[in-house]
């Protein structure tokens, strides 16, 4: 009796534990061992923001095009001797009077302007004021309007209002005009140094030209501010200046670098523009706005056709060139627009 006792409270233990134990155990662990997510290799590897849309960029034709010349004018900027040492005159400075309004021709591949100067060489090394003024108005208003975007996106409230407000003033003021008039107010002298010019012109584009990034950045960053990974930063403790340099920016920053890249070929013929009305660069600066303007005199237009055609072109497919790339990059970085 004792021992029929014992094993049916053994076996009353071993149905109590059972109860409590998974049916299959080995089957549990095999299950455990599967990956929830498997992910498919014909897809690849996760890609990012920027990732993605340099790989669509470079499926454009377009890119390429614009690319090629953009980078055909930035050499022209930085090694214009490159360009100019097989021309008959590879010195853009040197004037003879005896040459003066040749047509273009195997002696001259531009011909020659009003005071002998080699239009060819001149056309070349003018692509550097162009260049600078452009790279330099298109970083000073993307880090004016940008900084002014975030403070008044992610702070809001007063700093909101105040940023805004003033923004709105610079907004209404023409950009055109408003260099027209920072221009004439500081003149340049015949002594001023060429950085000293162009660094005037920079000033006062990037001066006028920051309330529509700020407007851009701003609307960005209220559209990144309510995500969950941000919420989560700010949950975690994660300061102010880390929560927008690690969160928001990255994510906010496409569409003003996509606007940013068409703005700079609207700096270069702005510059070309001011120039041309002569309170721009001045000789001796070589620039294509300069050229445009000394064409543009009493009887040259006709006579020599030559002098304003050459700079007239080089600056349109510079400008046409920036703002292609900029719409390339605009449709890279918004995928609604794919």
């Amino acid at each position: 009796m004792t021992d029929r006792q014992d094993i049916a409270a053994a076996q009353a233990e071993r149905d109590r534990r059972s109860a409590f134990a998974p049916a299959a155990p080995e089957a549990v662990v095999e299950d455990a061992a599967v990956p929830l997510f498997t992910p498919d290799p014909d897809q690849g590897p996760a890609r990012s923001l920027w990732s993605d849309a340099w790989l669509e960029m470079r499926r454009r034709p377009l890119f390429w095009f614009s690319a090629g010349l953009i980078v055909l004018v930035v050499l022209m900027a930085i090694v214009p001797q490159l360009f100019t040492f097989l021309s008959p005159q590879p010195d853009p400075n040197y004037a003879d009077l005896s040459k003066a309004r040749i047509a273009p021709g195997p002696g001259a591949w531009f011909g020659f302007d009003g005071q002998g100067y080699d239009v060819y060489s001149r056309t070349i090394y003018g692509a550097r004021s162009s260049i600078l003024v452009g790279l330099g108005a298109t970083l000073v208003t993307t880090m004016i309007g940008g900084v002014i975007g975030i403070f008044a996106g992610y702070f809001g409230g007063w700093w909101d209002t105040i940023l805004s407000r003033v923004g709105d003033v610079f907004f209404a003021i023409p950009l055109l005009l408003g260099g027209i008039l920072a221009l004439y107010t500081f003149p340049n002298k015949l002594d001023t140094p060429y950085l000293v010019m162009v660094g005037k012109v920079v000033l006062a584009l990037g001066i006028l030209g920051w309330p529509s990034i700020a407007r851009l950045m701003r609307s960005s960053v209220l559209q990144v501010k309510p995500h969950d990974f941000v919420q989560a930063a700010r949950a975690l403790g994660a300061g102010p200046g880390r929560i927008v340099r690690s969160h928001i920016l990255p994510n906010a920053v496409a569409p003003v670098i996509a606007v940013s890249t068409i703005n700079l070929g609207v700096y270069i013929a702005t510059e070309a523009t001011l120039s041309f009305l002569g309170i721009g660069l001045q000789p001796p600066a070589i620039s294509w706005g300069v050229a445009i303007s000394d064409a543009s005199g009493i009887g040259l237009v006709r006579s020599t056709p030559h002098m304003l055609l050459f700079p007239s072109l080089f600056l349109s497919i510079t400008v046409l060139a920036f703002i292609m790339l900029g719409e390339v990059v605009r449709d890279a970085l918004d995928p609604k627009l794919r």
